[in-house]
């Protein structure tokens, strides 16, 4: 299934789901306004009042208290109190704890769609996201100012950022040829990222395992990165090698170190991980390297999806690199081409050992017919080896895989150190569009109490607002933006699995999004309240 027809398919079920309940939301919202209102003898101090809370403030401890918003702000956080409001929510019993922040996601198309219920982004609110960071793995626009919307007058469910990306800008100015920029061509690349910068982009973001990322060298990149710090931005990268395919996972990490020493840039390591066979067990290894920069004082911190099985292409996952070069039409060339292909094939079983073997690749996109197949299953129905069924699918289409290829004792070292934040790394096929903070909250805090419930919420709130300098937001106080997500300990869970991705999860009972009720008693009010978000202190004086 291609992105859009992803896109319709969320949206469709968005509708199906809020069509009934809008309405019904609407005139109880309604009532229970009329009763407030006269039981205040006159006009409510406030609009919401959640109260009787277990409120995690995003960066103390926990108290049992009442939150107060009006319009889009919090205006108290603190001990039950007798207040009057427009609206008041029972929260006893539950958690309430600011809105989730996510810094990598794929949501961008459906954020530019034009189906209003994809903007709405249902599979995030249903978790309590209502940030979200887009633009990542060196996707991110060039036209930032137009990724943000400035003009567009649509509106979206929640709150969203954006990054320009390294792929963007090689396929805008040198396009998908394993070849390094001109001169000319990376004046006007450093431009370019000046100009989004102005814009309002976080950063520079690159995506070093793909193509034609992958061949960018580290001058190249250094000079991008430097463009971006000049305004106070980051340097966000999923890392050339999360494994043992180029540089391995060590060398990897001190690439992107090195580029953030050169630049004078912090650094944040997407999805950070260790991937496959070869690799397992190298977390305590990986954390040393990164503690040790930081002692030294260099800016570094990483973002964390809960799941042991990636999600990537089929194509990134086995097709080495110079068997991409020039595009996806090269490479069907070089498939076709017998005195090419035995190299091919030989690069791409060795890429298959050390994710795992074909029973660890499960087809998530691509033709009808191959999807929720691993590439064992495809290869078994096709009398062939799985590497003639990779080339066969690729062939036919681009594909996306799940990937199984981490180890729990890996995921459990690196969430536990204090600089790594969540993330769900949301693509189509995946249940961790779906259930990511469900499944680390359901998972790692109440099954395996790998990290407690303050923890999941400040790494989830507090600190990657504080690390992408979010202002006003990942806090519950006095003055912030009333992002707020409020669940049941006992409920707060996944629906989605690798067979069924596309399932809400359960167990939130209100988010709002800027002081607008987006899930109200556990169910959507088709309310987007959602704010594009440019970088705080963005904007370039004209010279």
């Amino acid at each position: 299934m291609n992105g859009k027809l992803v896109i319709l398919a969320a949206a469709a079920a968005a509708l199906a789901w809020q069509m009934p309940t809008v309405a019904a939301a609407q005139s109880a919202q309604s009532a229970r306004s009329a009763e407030a209102a006269k039981a205040a003898a006159g006009d409510a101090p406030y609009d919401i009042l959640i109260a009787g809370g277990t409120i995690y403030p995003g960066n103390g401890e926990p108290l049992v208290g009442d939150i107060a918003v009006s319009g889009d702000r919090i205006v108290y956080v603190g001990p039950p109190a007798d207040r009057s409001a427009e609206r008041v929510i029972d929260a006893s019993g539950l958690i309430v704890a600011p809105g989730f922040v996510d810094p990598h996601t794929h949501i961008g198309e459906a954020l530019a769609s034009g189906i209003p219920a994809a903007r709405l982004v249902l599979p995030f609110l249903t978790q309590g996201v209502t940030t979200a960071f887009i633009g990542v793995d060196g996707g991110g626009d060039v036209d930032v100012a137009a990724t943000l919307g400035r003009d567009s007058g649509r509106d979206y469910g929640v709150n969203f950022a954006t990054y320009v990306g390294l792929g963007a800008l090689r396929r805008d100015v040198v396009g998908e040829e394993d070849r390094a920029p001109t001169a000319a061509e990376l004046a006007r690349m450093v431009a370019l990222t000046e100009e989004a910068m102005c814009a309002g982009a976080l950063g520079l973001s690159s995506g070093l395992f793909y193509a034609p990322q992958s061949y960018s060298g580290e001058g190249e990149i250094v000079s991008l990165a430097r463009a971006a710090a000049r305004h106070g931005g980051l340097y966000d990268t999923h890392i050339r090698d999360e494994s043992s395919y180029t540089i391995g996972l060590a060398g990897a990490v001190e690439e992107a170190l090195t580029i953030g020493r050169e630049a004078d840039i912090p650094v944040h390591i997407a999805h950070i991980k260790a991937l496959g066979v070869d690799v397992h067990g190298e977390a305590p290894a990986v954390i040393a390297q990164i503690e040790q920069a930081q002692a030294e004082g260099q800016v570094v911190h990483a973002d964390q999806y809960p799941w042991s099985a990636s999600g990537t292409g089929l194509s990134a996952a086995l097709v080495p690199r110079w068997a991409q070069d020039g595009g996806r039409q090269a490479m069907l060339g070089r498939f076709a081409d017998s005195a090419q292909l035995p190299r091919i094939r030989e690069e791409m079983a060795e890429n298959l050992r050390r994710r795992g073997g074909a029973a660890s690749l499960l087809i998530t996109r691509g033709p009808a017919d191959a999807l929720g197949k691993t590439l064992e299953d495809l290869a078994g129905e096709a009398g062939d080896d799985p590497i003639q069924a990779a080339i066969d699918l690729l062939e036919r289409s681009e594909a996306g895989v799940a990937s199984f290829n981490q180890s729990e004792a890996d995921i459990a070292a690196f969430m536990q150190r204090p600089w790594v934040v969540t993330s769900s790394d949301a693509s189509a096929g995946h249940p961790r569009y779906y259930a990511s903070f469900a499944r680390k909250y359901d998972v790692y805090v109440r099954q395996k109490q790998v990290i407690d419930l303050r923890r999941f919420i400040d790494q989830s709130t507090a600190v990657p607002a504080a690390l992408f300098g979010l202002e006003g937001r990942g806090r519950l106080a006095e003055g912030h933006f009333a992002d707020i997500v409020v669940f049941d300990p006992e409920g707060f869970a996944p629906a989605a699995t690798y067979a069924e991705p596309t399932l809400f999860s359960k167990g939130v009972r209100t988010v709002l999004v800027n002081g607008v009720l987006a899930i109200d008693e556990g169910r959507p009010t088709g309310r987007a309240a959602g704010r594009p978000l440019a970088r705080a202190g963005a904007g370039c004086a004209a010279e």
